[in-house]
């Protein structure tokens, strides 16, 4: 494989999925390896002989997170962002397509244009942490699916057979669940970082252990950004819906949705629990806002709320009534 030319800036985009990583420099090369330690071993080879300006992969979940880190410990400049980023980049460049060859192609035509900034590698803690969370995330997802089909079985479709087998399972998953849980709590307890933030977070009515650790994990930025800055991140900063004389309805969008599913049920327990959100949630509806676009302003005072307290380095302060 021949080197890049002295002077010739290399921008690389890597499509990642469970079985492969297709790979594509911008304007010059491309291939394909298996998603396994030789698979790395070899594309980190690869893209060190390249010695590229910047490596763009897309956010997938935690798929990523390996390859993230084999990169980063070689030395190589990497930019994790987000997939509609990418999507909404190609359509806008007429790349209608979707193969991972031409995904790989077009993460590396956004990596030249775009330049996004570097993603710094979690430290180990962090890492565990991101991974034993999307761990969780999954079984979740199973565990709903699960009770959904057993509350199907109504009638003459409830088979005893059946339902013994669905709730076999559903002991299983909440057994895994509850055990992912204590592992999540011993880990943030053994960091005296996380443990801080996690008790700072903790202490505001509304807030539980599940909203804290996808805060801390999904969301480092706490903390660090403005007001403004955080809930667009999030995806809780309503943008406007102008054209002309048109005035449409502004809507939130994008962002984080992991974090923003959590926020809405801490949300929901606040208006009952908080009385600094319940009083600003009885006074939007009081306006005349409808119970859905007044939850969604109280997920975004909430948000607000912690990130202050996060950069004070404060927990919360009790309101007098």
């Amino acid at each position: 494989m021949q080197t890049e030319s002295e002077g010739t800036v290399a921008f690389v985009g890597i499509d990642v999925s469970k079985e492969h990583l297709d790979w594509a420099v911008h304007g010059d090369g491309e291939g394909r390896v298996a998603h396994d330690e030789a698979g790395l071993t070899d594309l980190v080879t690869r893209l060190l002989e390249r010695r590229p300006e910047l490596v763009v992969l897309e956010a997938t979940g935690g798929l990523e997170m390996t390859v993230l880190a084999a990169l980063t410990v070689a030395g190589l400049p990497v930019a994790v962002v987000n997939p509609r980023q990418v999507r909404d980049f190609a359509r806008a460049t007429g790349h209608l397509a979707k193969t991972d060859r031409l995904d790989a192609k077009c993460i590396a035509h956004f990596a030249a244009a775009v330049q996004p900034v570097l993603t710094p590698m979690p430290e180990a803690t962090t890492l565990e942490l991101e991974l034993i969370l999307a761990r969780r995330r999954q079984m979740m997802t199973m565990l709903v699916a699960e009770k959904n089909r057993l509350s199907g079985l109504v009638g003459p479709r409830r088979i005893a057979r059946v339902v013994s087998s669905i709730e076999r399972i559903v002991k299983a998953l909440t057994k895994e669940l509850e055990k992912l849980d204590d592992e999540l709590k011993t880990k943030i307890e053994q960091s005296p970082l996380w443990s801080t933030k996690d008790q700072i977070l903790r202490s505001v009515p509304g807030v539980g252990p599940g909203t804290s650790r996808t805060l801390l994990l999904d969301l480092p930025e706490l903390g660090t950004l403005n007001r403004k800055q955080i809930g667009a991140l999030v995806g809780l900063a309503p943008f406007n819906r102008d054209s002309g004389i048109l005035r449409g309805r502004r809507a939130i969008w994008g962002g984080r949705a992991s974090v923003r599913s959590m926020l809405y049920m801490a949300a929901v327990t606040a208006v009952r629990c908080n009385p600094v959100i319940r009083r600003f949630y009885e006074r939007l509806i009081t306006a005349g806002k409808k119970g859905k676009v007044a939850l969604t302003a109280c997920m975004h005072k909430l948000l607000t709320i912690l990130n202050a307290m996060v950069k004070a380095n404060s927990p919360w302060q009790p309101v007098a009534p």
